[in-house]
């Protein structure tokens, strides 16, 4: 669960965003705000959808969609594509930097942090001048438990 100064943090960077923009500031909108920022982890539109309903919500597919555009633009939200999933969005602000291991077989995300990605970041920044506004890293492979079953189903072919 997000801390309640995030929860206002958040809403009120959405609500300056909206008024800059000149956008409507729908009860709809602050209820799709707050349920993202009540999501663990990464969430796809259909399962955003369903919690929200679930929770007696108004709130159409189309609401959805374009509200979540609104929340890319701003930056409180942050779009992956992992392999050939549909997208995948996560929080973004106040959320620490890391990364993500993707297994080939389930489509299983899991997130990692590791202190060296900074200390390469900060090399890139300096040795070429560049300026670093974000990075992703995906790593593919087997999680642990694809490689449990498969390792199952070799040894039945083999003891077959």
């Amino acid at each position: 669960m997000v801390a309640p100064e995030i929860q206002q943090n958040v809403r009120h960077i959405f609500s300056e965003y909206l008024t800059r923009q000149g956008h409507r500031k729908t009860p709809e909108r602050f209820a799709i705000l707050n349920e993202i920022y009540a999501q663990d982890g990464h969430f796809d539109i259909e399962r955003l959808y369903v919690s929200m309903k679930r929770k007696k919500y108004r709130v159409s597919r189309a609401t959805l969609y374009n509200t979540m555009e609104l929340l890319l633009d701003c930056k409180l939200v942050r779009k992956h594509r992992f392999g050939s999933n549909q997208a995948q969005f996560e929080r973004a602000y106040s959320y620490r930097q890391h990364d993500h291991v993707i297994c080939t077989n389930c489509n299983k995300v899991m997130e990692f942090c590791d202190p060296r990605i900074q200390n390469i970041r900060n090399t890139v920044a300096e040795v070429m001048g560049f300026e670093v506004s974000h990075h992703t890293m995906h790593i593919y492979g087997l999680c642990p438990q694809c490689i449990k079953e498969r390792n199952r189903n070799h040894e039945q072919h083999s003891n077959g």
